[in-house]
């Protein structure tokens, strides 16, 4: 039974090695980008320097539109979605 125990603390420590050794980000800074991972409308995800956070938005954002970072309440992002030019498909220059 312990060497059982043991080797299955081995493997699991092997698979979730990264996610030990890699830096926590204590909150992402306003004006991150980022993506959404669910809908959002007023809540959902988004995942902004890879990590997932809660997030809320005053617009509808569809999964895997591009966000950006308009405030930190807590634990939850405030975001926007990034406007896009129409005719390109690339982000408007102009647009904050």
């Amino acid at each position: 039974m312990m060497i059982a125990l043991g080797i299955y603390n081995y493997i699991n420590y092997r698979l979730n090695k990264r996610a030990l050794i890699k830096k926590p980000i204590i909150s992402p800074d306003i004006g991150s980008r980022g993506r959404a991972a669910t809908p959002i409308s007023p809540t959902g995800y988004v995942r902004v320097n890879g990590e997932l956070w809660r997030a809320s938005s005053n617009s509808n954002i569809d999964a895997g539109e591009e966000i950006s970072v308009v405030g930190v309440d807590r634990m939850m992002l405030m975001v926007s979605p990034i406007e896009k030019d129409n005719r390109t498909g690339e982000v408007d220059k102009f647009s904050g």
